[in-house]
């Protein structure tokens, strides 16, 4: 036992890289998860990995390209990252062409961009910091700009909720009924673009979408609400950030790559065990449904609604079924109170138990 517990504390506590890496584990998690919720519930997926190669440019430059040395290296990248989201969504608001169309061109242009500075400027350890990461290597400053950007993202998602939500119900109502639509979208993508920002400095800008979408879609099979899923999704990727981080100085690995690894393995494991599950949506047993004995176009419609009590039913029109205590599906309590004849040709009653 004891060893176990020096297996999975001891690192922390005698390396400082590792204390700080698992800090910027625990803000990227509060931070990238929940926004990654919503860009999941907005069927945004690939738009943030879009996104995540559309900031390339921005963050080799200030240290390789002398054109770019005046700005600080994260709003170098957050600016290459907003200037091809407000184009792309720009462009898609005024019926030129769709946002994803837009957004495709925008971001390969941004992207070959970056490709041709770090050709040109850099090295291949540039190239290898820039597609990894390297979370083993945070210092204090990078773990101060992870905690600002997360504590920046918690704030902007509570303010932005409601109107998110609502987006992820209906993306065309509220931008029709109230101004919070264009303000909910900007902001949204403004969130998505920092916590991308932060994810580089750990993982890079091949993984760091993926703090972004595996927990969110793992923590989809097991919660039911957007409250429930956001503390699941955090709670995920704190998770793998932890068993990565033990993993990769274990096994001497890349410490990105494993961290990611680990999401899609829990990603799999719900998809196979969750209770919407492959396995046990498979196992579960069919419900069973009884219908009328009594021909079905004459059934009456329930106490209040358009049709009338025929003889013999009693006054609410009310029919005990013969096959026993079945109930309708939408909630009539005693008897086959189907809402339309059409409801009642499906066979929607159910047996209570």
């Amino acid at each position: 036992m004891s060893e176990l517990w020096d297996g999975l504390i001891g690192p922390f506590i005698e390396f400082g890289f590792m204390r700080r890496a698992l800090a910027g584990c625990l803000a990227l998690s509060l931070g990238a998860a929940p926004v990654g919720v919503f860009l999941m519930l907005r069927r945004m997926s690939l738009t943030g990995d879009a996104m995540a190669h559309a900031i390339l440019p921005g963050r080799p430059s200030p240290t390789s390209s002398p054109a770019c040395r005046c700005l600080p290296r994260p709003w170098a990248a957050s600016s290459a990252a907003l200037l091809v989201a407000a184009a792309s969504t720009l462009v898609a608001r005024s019926g030129r062409q769709t946002e994803d169309s837009s957004l495709a061109a925008f971001y390969l242009m941004s992207l070959s961009l970056g490709v041709v500075i770090v050709s040109t400027y850099g090295n291949q350890v540039d190239l290898l910091h820039v597609l990894f990461g390297s979370v083993l290597a945070l210092d204090d400053d990078t773990l101060l700009l992870i905690g600002v950007i997360a504590s920046v993202s918690l704030l902007g998602l509570a303010v932005l909720y409601r109107p998110l939500v609502f987006e992820c119900v209906d993306a065309n109502l509220l931008p029709r009924k109230s101004p919070w639509g264009s303000i909910a979208h900007f902001g949204f993508m403004g969130l998505l673009v920092i916590n991308l920002v932060a994810g580089f400095h750990a993982l890079g800008t091949l993984m760091s979408i993926g703090l972004l979408v595996l927990p969110a879609a793992a923590a989809r099979f097991w919660a039911r609400t957007v409250n429930g899923l956001l503390v699941l999704a955090a709670a995920l990727a704190l998770l793998a950030g932890v068993s990565g981080l033990l993993i990769s100085i274990t096994t001497n690995g890349p410490t990105g790559p494993t961290i990611v690894l680990t999401l899609g393995l829990m990603y799999c494991l719900s998809l196979l065990l969750a209770p919407t599950g492959v396995l046990r949506r498979k196992n579960r047993p069919r419900r069973h449904y009884e219908t009328h004995e009594h021909p079905l176009p004459f059934l009456p419609f329930p106490s209040g609604g358009a049709g009338r009590s025929r003889p013999g039913h009693g006054a609410a029109g009310r029919r005990p079924c013969p096959g026993g205590p079945w109930r309708c599906r939408h909630g009539w309590p005693d008897g086959c109170h189907p809402v339309h004849p059409a409801a009642a040709r499906r066979g929607q009653l159910q047996h209570p138990g």
